[in-house]
């Protein structure tokens, strides 16, 4: 981890951004006491597609409704662990 003040890092900041990009922990100080940290944005996921819907669609196990509720089957489950 490295630590930073807030007016090196203004003075450094893309060097510190790279070095979070890299993994590194980056934290910024205000007179000495930690006040933000440099992280990397996690990537946004992929917007469902309509081929993604078609694979699943095709890849899907079974066809069938469900013979209970949760609810039911929750109860049967806990009522049939009491024996």
């Amino acid at each position: 981890m490295s630590t930073h003040s807030v007016v090196e890092a203004k003075n450094q900041l893309s060097d510190l951004i790279d070095r979070a990009l890299r993994g590194e922990d980056v934290v910024i100080t205000r007179h000495g006491r930690p006040v933000a940290r440099l992280a990397p944005v996690e990537p946004a996921m992929k917007p469902v597609t309509a081929e993604a819907l078609d694979w699943l669609a095709a890849h899907r196990v079974g066809d069938h409704e469900p013979s209970e509720d949760s609810g039911t089957l929750v109860s049967r489950m806990r009522d049939e662990g009491e024996h």
